[in-house]
């Protein structure tokens, strides 16, 4: 994988982690207007269209079926911050869940990333 291609990719997964936890934190006790205008939800919307275009053009560049599951770690990733700077409650079960999603990211990880040649390249 070429070292643009690496360097999106940590891009996509910490926009990805980054938006989320701004969304969590700038929406907890707010509802409508409040909620929208609540600067930690204008970043965490920021930052997802970040994820959001990052994402799309990593997807240009290399095949969805390894693209995804590398991007998977956002998941993983997402669970900690959660359990550790939101405080948030993570059953055995979701960890059992995490445990399975880091594996899958290990075995699409020792694959090739490109399953095909494209004609432009």
């Amino acid at each position: 994988m070429p070292l643009k291609a690496r360097l999106l990719t940590i891009v996509v997964i910490l926009s990805n982690l980054a938006g989320n936890a701004f969304l969590s934190v700038g929406m907890r006790g707010r509802t409508g207007l409040m909620a929208v205008l609540s600067p930690a939800v204008l970043l965490g919307v920021a930052l997802l269209l970040v994820w959001m275009l990052t994402r799309a053009t990593l997807m240009s560049w290399d095949d969805l079926s390894y693209v995804l599951p590398v991007t998977a770690s956002g998941y993983v990733l997402t669970a900690l911050v959660g359990f550790v700077f939101l405080h948030e409650q993570v059953s055995p079960v979701r960890w059992a869940a995490t445990a399975l999603i880091v594996c899958g990211i290990i075995l699409a990880g020792s694959t090739s990333p490109k399953t095909r040649t494209d004609p432009r390249k």
